[in-house]
């Protein structure tokens, strides 16, 4: 799978933008603020339909548009695919493939499959538990879209349940009879369903990925002052240990009863203190947990190898995604950014931004598109 063309209008701080690419290696080049990202940005939105970078639609639409359009060709074993996105901020998005309207955007998911390596992926390590489940859910989304609807369903109900605890508890605190919790069983026995099924899949993907991180990191960092400690993963959620194994009817059981539990605190602060929405992905180094004991350069290589087992992850279980690698070389040492560069050069396509085309490895510099002025071109 690779991009044939990407085109852009009224998308960040691109009034208008056509880049062509061909399979292998392309960078693209050009001092910081003139571009680089949002152009890489737009990609990923069309992968997963949400940025790396912010967590609405809103920034992505150029200052004074009223919307953002994102087009972008796609082959795949020689066939060629159009996919292409209106971001409409306050009001529903839009969708086409092949120039047909398509009922939701989320029916486009799937159509480019994309591992992006950015700067903010340093937060897969030091930051909080939310960029994990999102790097989980995100991943499970890319190998089988039908879970962008389990997490949709899940996210409804949550609200939902979470503006009924509020009023209950509030009716409950000033005296009065409150809501009819028969209601909340109701919403209990739909989130534990859908939670059941959205915590099922990511421990069943976690162990898919806790042998290819491992792999990854040991690459990256071989011949390195870090290598030979390991790494692990492990899914640390709000039902007990024991409980968490990939059977949905268990779960599913297991989520109502710790809500019973635990019916009275929720009442009292108004919120849903079960289920995935609170679960963390514990990464660990050695003996330790990575977050807070890892240097700068051992969290950038287990940032880089969630990546890298992400991308094995769907090259072996379908198409080849595209690779993108955003400013990712300036954050790394020159024993790194070789090693790096040995392990993806084989993708059928990587993407590479850079400020300074020197950064790249050689065996990475392929077609290199200058950015700057508000144009591309090619050097």
């Amino acid at each position: 799978m690779y991009v044939r063309h990407l085109s852009v209008t009224d998308f960040r701080s691109w009034a208008a933008a056509e880049v062509p690419f061909e399979p292998g290696a392309s960078v693209l080049v050009g001092p910081n603020g003139e571009g680089k990202t949002n152009l890489v940005e737009a990609l990923g939105y069309v992968a997963t339909l949400g940025s790396h970078r912010v967590a609405t639609d809103a920034p992505l639409v150029r200052e004074a548009a009223a919307r953002a359009v994102v087009r972008t060709a796609v082959v795949n074993a020689g066939r060629e695919l159009l996919v292409e996105l209106e971001i409409n901020p306050g009001r529903a998005n839009r969708a086409r493939l092949n120039r047909s309207p398509v009922p939701r955007p989320r029916e486009v998911l799937g159509a480019l499959r994309l591992v992006l390596f950015a700067p903010e992926d340093l937060a897969l390590v030091r930051g909080d538990p939310g960029e994990r489940r999102r790097f989980l859910d995100e991943l499970l989304v890319q190998r089988t879209p039908r879970y962008a609807g389990v997490r949709s369903d899940y996210d409804r109900v949550l609200k939902q349940r979470n503006t009924l605890l509020k009023s209950a508890g509030a009716a409950r605190r000033g005296g009065g009879r409150g809501a009819d919790l028969s209601t909340l069983d109701v919403w209990d026995g739909h989130l534990a369903s859908h939670g059941a099924e959205l915590i099922a899949a990511r421990l069943e993907l976690i162990d898919v990925l806790r042998p290819r991180v491992e792999k990854a990191y040991a690459a990256l960092v071989a011949g390195g002052a870090a290598a030979g400690r390991a790494t692990g993963l492990e899914y640390r959620g709000t039902l007990p240990a024991e409980s968490l194994v990939p059977d949905r009817s268990a779960l599913q059981e297991a989520l109502l009863g710790e809500m019973q539990s635990v019916r009275s605190q929720e009442l009292e602060r108004g919120v849903s203190l079960v289920g995935p929405h609170r679960d963390d992905l514990v990464l660990t180094l050695g003996e330790f947990p990575a977050r807070g004991y890892a240097s700068h350069g051992e969290s950038w290589s287990f940032a880089l190898a969630l990546r890298l087992a992400c991308y094995e992850t769907l090259r072996e279980e379908g198409e080849e995604p595209v690779l993108l690698l955003d400013d990712v070389f300036a954050e790394l040492d020159t024993h790194r950014r070789s090693r790096l560069a040995e392990l993806v050069a084989p993708a059928e396509q990587v993407l590479v931004t850079a400020a300074v085309e020197g950064d790249v490895p050689e065996v990475l510099r392929g077609e290199v598109f200058e950015v700057r002025t508000g144009e591309v071109r090619r050097a």
